[in-house]
């Protein structure tokens, strides 16, 4: 899916200078007319659009785009992934069984807006910082976890991939990776690293953080995991009674032994 190039160096704090260590972009080719006869997927392209990108500028929410937010809800509630999420969280005491107040709770975890800068409006939730991105005082990227509003944004010329970080030579990325620490720049800031899936269906990456979420109280929860040849941490930040962050983090990766 993507092509291996190179490993990303270290970036200075607070600088936005990043030697790009990969000539091509991340992704090779995304087939985005298949994407869009999903129909979470569908839905899920459309929110994002629907965000100032600067924290601190308070976000004016249409009824259209409360509209697309619920289709959204309605659509990943009904895949199977996510009705998996629901039973689990049923039999542990942390959801109603009753679908529609699952739903309530899955869109004030996601979309309930709240002041992530002083001063400003209520600019910000879960979704946008995890799913979109956003930037804090035009000098820091904040979030953008997922891998179809980085290809997005790399097709339209907003983002440059400037390689993978790795810990050893063992954890080298290649096309068949569905985990990646990364580097890149977005519209003139650099982002250090970046953790991401890759491949993975939105209702996916939804339903898996919502069950750290919610099965944790500390303000910031790290899950160490196995997953076939990957070793990584599902990291969840809370924000009150929402996702602040919440993003993959890869340890190792023993693909290559195999």
């Amino acid at each position: 899916m993507f092509p291996q190039q190179g490993r990303a160096g270290n970036v200075a704090h607070g600088s936005n200078s990043a030697t790009d260590r990969a000539r091509d972009p991340l992704f090779k080719h995304v087939n985005t007319d298949k994407l869009q006869q999903i129909e979470t997927f569908a839905h899920f392209i459309k929110l994002l659009d629907n965000y100032e990108m600067s924290t601190g500028v308070g976000e004016t929410v249409t009824h259209e785009e409360l509209a697309e937010n619920r289709r959204f809800i309605d659509a990943i509630v009904e895949t199977d992934v996510m009705k998996r999420a629901h039973n689990y969280l049923v039999r542990k005491g942390q959801s109603s069984s009753n679908t529609m107040d699952f739903k309530k709770q899955l869109y004030n975890i996601w979309f309930r807006l709240y002041h992530r800068e002083r001063g400003g409006g209520q600019d910000s939730c879960g979704f946008e910082h995890v799913f979109v991105g956003e930037t804090r005082r035009h000098q820091q990227i904040l979030g953008l976890h997922n891998w179809v509003q980085f290809y997005l944004q790399e097709k339209h010329g907003h983002i440059d991939y400037k390689g993978y970080k790795a810990r050893t030579h063992k954890d080298t990325p290649d096309e068949d990776d569905h985990v990646l620490n990364l580097q890149f720049s977005w519209r003139g800031l650099v982002k250090p690293v970046a953790g991401s899936f890759i491949g993975v269906s939105p209702e996916f990456e939804v339903a898996l953080f919502t069950i750290v979420f919610l099965m944790s109280d500390e303000k910031m929860t790290s899950v160490e995991v196995k997953i076939d040849e990957y070793v990584l941490a599902l990291i969840v930040h809370r924000y009150g009674r929402s996702i602040g962050t919440s993003y993959p983090k890869l340890l190792s990766s023993n693909h290559q032994d195999l």
